[in-house]
């Protein structure tokens, strides 16, 4: 969640809580509030399901890092090692089995990964007799699958953060028009109270959101000329 987003849901909940504790009879004033009751207690199941997708996104493309890292640098260092010796006298598979780059995204990666395994299945018995462990493939195909599995995941959980963010978005709109709504009503019933009129007024503030921050200019100093005499203080 956003601060704009977090900071306008925090003064709903104040408003709420003004509201409850200033209770009226009137219809009107009881409609409203059970609007912007029923939508704040929808919007908080959105934040929750916001931060849930979020957290579960970042887990994933932990999870997939690790994977990366198992897989490049134990399993298939193993199998290009294998391959470079396989390939003495069989120039054609001396380019098939090289590590990616380490700086490859995750997409690529996984496309170079894909290839050596499918070049790897195909000259099996080849890499067997030049040292490979039968079981290398069959682990580097789980391991290549669970990558794909982390991968969608972090996929499917980002677009879920964003949709959330975006009926969080549509919502606290919604929100900000009731509030405004109240407001009206509340300067009707307690125009006369300055007492209750300012705790109104404290529970509906919503400060001006601040600009990101800036890089302090440093300040221009004027250089002083070596031939001149600075006049004395």
């Amino acid at each position: 969640m956003n601060t704009p987003i977090r900071r306008k849901l925090e003064m709903v909940t104040r408003v709420r809580t003004f509201s409850l504790a200033h209770p009226s009879t009137e219809p009107t004033y009881t409609t409203v509030l059970g609007r912007l009751e029923e939508r704040l207690t929808e919007a908080e199941a959105i934040a929750t399901k916001q931060h849930e997708a979020r957290v579960a996104a970042r887990g994933a493309r932990n999870n997939r890092k690790e994977l990366r890292r198992i897989v490049h640098f134990q399993l298939l260092k193993y199998l290009v090692a294998v391959g470079n010796v396989a390939s003495h006298g069989r120039t054609e598979l001396a380019t098939q089995f090289r590590l990616p780059s380490v700086s490859a995204n995750n997409q690529a990666f996984h496309t170079a990964v894909k290839a050596l395994v499918a070049a790897a299945v195909q000259q099996r018995d080849v890499l067997v007799a030049a040292g490979m462990a039968p079981a290398l493939l069959e682990e580097l195909q789980q391991k290549l699958a669970e990558f794909e599995t982390a991968s969608e995941e972090a996929r499917a959980k980002r677009l879920s953060h964003i949709g959330a963010r975006a009926d969080l978005d549509k919502i606290t709109g919604t929100l900000m028009e009731e509030v405004r709504v109240l407001d009206g009503i509340n300067r009707w019933r307690f125009g006369k109270d300055p007492e209750v009129m300012a705790e109104w007024q404290a529970a509906r503030h919503l400060p001006p959101s601040r600009p990101a921050d800036q890089p302090v200019k440093p300040k221009e100093v004027t250089p002083t000329d070596p031939g001149r005499v600075a006049p004395a203080a």
